[in-house]
This record gives C-alpha cells, structure tokens and sequence, in this order.
C-alpha cells in the first residue's frame, strides 16, 4: 500500500510538472506584444509567412536612426526574423540625425529619418553608396503628439501660437490668459510649465518646428531645425526620454510620436486648427493631413511636401513621415538582399497594416504603390 501511495504522489507530482511545463511554454508564447501594447490596446498580429518573402535575404543587417519609428520597427523585425530563419535585424534607435551620419559612414544598411535628406547630406552619401546616392523612402507616418502632464487636467486644448509662446519660454504659467481662453469651463492650476525637448538632433524636432514656422509665424520665428532652437525648456534624450521626462514631472509637455503616449498612458492636446472643432492626436487624424501629401523627390527619391498649416475638418496638422534612407545604387552586396527583403515587407500591406494597429498612419496608398517600385529597384 506505501509503494502504491507513493507511486500515485509521483504520477501526481509528475502530472503537476508537465502541466507547470505547458503553463511556462503557453506564456512564453503567448508574451507577445505584437498583440496589445503597454496600454491594451490591440495591436498586429504576426502575418503569415507567405507575406514575407526572403529570398535573398542572410546574415545581419544594422540599421539606426529616428525614435520615432522605434516601435513601428520593433514589430517589423520581430515579424520578419519570426519568418526568416537565420537572418537578423538589428535597428538602433537614436535620432534621425545620428542615423544619417551613421548611413553616411557606411556603416549601416539602411537609417531612419524623419526629415529627407539635405542636398549636403546626398552628396556626402555618393561616397557610399558606389555609382548611386541615398534617397528617401517613405515608410512610416504618424502624429507627433504633444503628451501633457497637469494634475487636475484631463483635456487640454490648444493653438499654434500658444503652442509655440509655451516653448520659446514666454508663457511660464499653465493658468496664463491664453491658455484659459482656449479652455473654458477647466480649472487650470498656476503650476509652473515644464516643456521638455529633443537634447540631440531630431527629425521629430524638425517636423515640430514646420508646423510652428507655418501655423504661427509670428510666434515662432525660428527656422525648422533637428537641433532645438529655442531658449529655455529641459532637454531629455529620444522620444523615450521625453516621454518618461513627461509622465513623471507635474506642469510637464513635451512632443513625442504617439505610440510614446499611448503605452504610457500619457495624456495628449486637441490641437485647435481652426477648423470646426479641435483635433485630437490619432493616426486616423494624422491620415488626413498626410494624404494632402505631395511627392517633390525627383528619380527614385520620394519625399514630400506636408501642410503643416491645413484647416481641413480632422486632420492633425502635427505630423512626421519617417523616411528609410537606402542607396538607389551601390548597396553592400552582403546587405542589399536583406534591405530589399525587409523593406519590401515594411512597404507591403502587412507591413503597413501593422502601423495602422500601433498608434501610426500608412503612407497613402498612391504614395506607398511608388516606395514598392523603387524597393525593387535598388541595386
């Protein structure tokens, strides 16, 4: 009778173990935030591995560049390496500038910016990219929303000109007249403001700054720049930083793509346009500015012209495209099958329903159409 009791306590504990195993095995799998972000909202599921094509594909590719599109391409390449066995993708996050210097020394497959490329920054890429220049691809779109931290506020409105008067340090105060004008019936504390921005050169800094330069030119007379050009403000590293700076101090705005706000549940300004009603931060909003668009690349450079400055009905005038910058011609014959192969991906209506699913915008279908073409035709 021991010897069967016991037998029992081992089948049992033995049982316990497989299930504890198939447990540990199931979360393992199921730890996937491809499927909700740090807020629970839905996000892409991996695509089938028909959608992604790797041929040619092998080895690693480097890539660095925009904060912006961090989480954009953290899903990418966690799709792309989950079907393409033995490659892997390595992206460095850091700013659009340091992507492009890093680009431009060779050193990297393809960078990530959130501004095209100067005409300085083409000719230095020729010494790279072998009978061919870098150019620009655009890839991803999105709102860059300005996260706001004011105990008591849950909703805040606001225009370009007190935007810009908030970050060129003249209002100091968030019960200041212009604010309160702007929100009616909210009871805004006389907190300092604490506005955060980039510390290094940003492309997110830059897009900033259009949109002040052509919304309120007589508030913000500084020209778009990746550096920060205006006095006063704290300065924090990345998108990252900005955001973190943003959720921890109390009178604190800062400007960061949305996904940043989304996963920490960092609450965003309705921009007041002039259009019939205020416009929130979304990545339908931001669709709507976008699709404006115009193409002012010529060859195989595609960038583009945005209207920072729209009164159309929903459309977030606040708005980035994140360029994946590649060589036309004279890519590194150990790279190139890998950047076509993922970027043919990212380009691909997978790819680009992922974004819609984590916080970015599309690029506009009649855009996105010519990326393809020119992915294919990088040699």
């Amino acid at each position: 009778m021991k010897l069967q009791r016991k037998n029992r306590l081992r089948a049992s504990a033995l049982g316990a173990l497989v299930v504890s195993g198939a447990l540990v095995l199931t979360a393992c799998g199921s730890d996937d935030n491809t499927k909700t972000g740090a807020d629970g909202t839905p996000k892409a599921s991996a695509p089938a591995p028909g959608d992604i094509k790797c041929d040619g594909a092998k080895g690693k590719l480097l890539a660095s560049g925009s904060s912006a599109q961090k989480n954009a391409v953290d899903l990418w390449v966690k799709n792309y390496m989950a079907a393409c066995s033995g490659v892997e993708v390595n992206y460095k996050s850091s700013s659009s500038g340091e992507g492009i210097v890093a680009f431009n020394q060779g050193t990297v497959g393809f960078a990530g910016s959130d501004s095209a490329l100067k005409p300085e920054q083409v000719e230095d890429s020729k010494k790279i990219c072998t009978g061919g220049q870098g150019i620009d691809l655009p890839m991803v779109g999105g709102p860059i929303a300005l996260g706001f931290n004011v105990a008591g506020v849950d909703k805040l409105n606001l225009d370009a000109a007190t935007i810009a008067n908030i970050f060129n340090d003249k209002i100091k105060k968030w019960d200041d007249e212009a604010i309160k004008k702007l929100n009616p019936g909210v009871t805004l504390p006389p907190t300092a403001i604490q506005a955060f921005h980039r510390s290094e050169d940003s492309g997110t800094t830059e897009n900033l700054g259009k949109y002040l330069k052509a919304a309120a030119p007589d508030a913000w007379s500084y020209d778009a720049s990746k550096k920060w050009p205006a006095p006063g403000g704290q300065a924090a590293s990345g998108s990252a930083g900005v955001a973190s700076q943003v959720k921890a101090v109390d009178g604190a705005i800062g400007y960061f793509e949305l996904s940043y706000a989304t996963s920490q549940n960092i609450k965003t300004v309705d921009v007041n346009t002039g259009a019939s009603a205020p416009v929130k931060a979304t990545p339908e909003n931001a669709s709507k500015a976008i699709s404006a668009a115009k193409i002012t690349g010529t060859g195989s450079d595609l960038s583009l012209k945005l209207d920072y400055a729209t009164k159309a009905e929903g459309a977030y005038p606040i708005v980035l495209v994140t360029y994946e910058v590649v060589c036309d011609k004279g890519n590194k014959p150990e790279t190139l099958g890998t950047v076509k192969s993922f970027l043919e991906y990212t380009a691909s209506d997978a790819g680009q329903k992922a974004l819609t699913e984590n916080g970015y915008a599309p690029i506009p279908t009649e855009i996105n159409s010519k990326v393809r073409e020119v992915i294919k035709s990088l040699a």
